[in-house]
């Protein structure tokens, strides 16, 4: 503003700044629709593993705390599992895409995720000047595991057999409990996907299907899950911005949704049958890939909700 007090005129006010302000008030709507709400998020692929990625991350997460919103983070680390193994020079087997766990490695396993991993995401949220507390599924009794059950039909004999995965997991039970202690106050939950199951044996467990999990028992208004790919697409390869559940089905019968995106879908529509309002596939490599999501009004992912 000038010496004489005239305020500048409207052209004069530099781009960047009249930007700002058209992005708050398109994103104030948001906020208020979304204060006190829950939302689960899982943080994983590319964007745990670039510096700058997990720096904007991390700063999204405290906004959204400062805005009234309570995230609850999940977070994966299958490529930093690896990397650890093979520094130990531990082979290590993948069977459809999940990592065969004997009592050795899962003991690594749960030194990765609900050590180095977890506590650097932590360490960022508070680098940015939020609070974070870093749990495992194991704290508190959050996750209660079982062992995973898989098959596989022999090519031979066309007979089904089950797959030994050793110490992989899926929940049997979340108890929100502990969860709820951060609800009211300034701190943002940081999981790593280890279970315990009934006898005190630690379970590795699929960081998506943790957070499907964890929503579903919080009642989560969102599940969001945070991939390398920009969401659901069509056979155009062309994103879909929104989809039913029974949309969603029929395009994996047809095959629309095919490989790795199979079961990101299968958690999206399980969470929602529990209760959650809607879950986001979301590509985690966009810088502040979930403020896009919820603060705009085009979004970015693929949203899946109730019919």
């Amino acid at each position: 503003m000038s010496d004489s007090g005239d305020v500048p005129a409207a052209g004069h006010i530099h781009d960047g700044r009249l930007e700002k302000a058209h992005t708050l008030v398109e994103a104030l709507p948001f906020m208020r629709r979304y204060s006190g709400a829950t939302f689960v998020i899982k943080y994983g692929g590319n964007a745990m593993g670039d510096h700058r990625l997990a720096h904007d991350f991390a700063r999204d997460v405290v906004l959204m705390k400062q805005v009234g919103i309570n995230p609850v983070v999940i977070h994966g680390g299958g490529p930093q599992i690896g990397a650890m193994l093979s520094r130990l020079r531990i082979q290590s087997e993948f069977i459809d895409g999940l990592r065969k766990t004997d009592r050795e490695i899962v003991d690594i396993v749960e030194m990765v995720l609900s050590g180095s991993i977890n506590k650097s995401i932590v360490s960022a949220i508070h680098e940015v000047g939020g609070k974070a507390i870093g749990l495992s599924g194991k704290d508190g009794g959050l996750v209660v595991a079982r062992k995973l059950r898989r098959t596989r039909r022999d090519p031979d004999s066309n007979i089904e057999k089950i797959v030994d995965l050793g110490f992989v997991g899926e929940p049997s039970a979340i108890n929100p409990e502990i969860l709820d202690i951060f609800e009211e106050s300034e701190f943002i939950p940081v999981i790593a996907p280890i279970g315990a199951g009934q006898n005190g044996e630690t379970f590795n467990i699929n960081a998506d299907t943790v957070a499907g999990a964890v929503a579903g028992a919080l009642g989560a208004s969102r599940l969001f899950l945070l991939t390398d790919v920009a969401g659901v697409m069509d056979r155009d390869k062309r994103i879909i911005a929104e989809l039913s559940l029974s949309q969603a089905r029929l395009l994996m019968a047809d095959r629309t949704i095919t490989g790795g995106m199979i079961p990101k879908v299968e958690t999206c529509i399980s969470a929602v049958e529990q209760g959650v309002d809607g879950a986001v596939i979301i590509d985690g490599r966009v810088p502040h890939a979930i403020l896009l999501e919820i603060f705009t009004d085009g979004g970015i992912g693929t949203l899946i909700h109730d019919d």
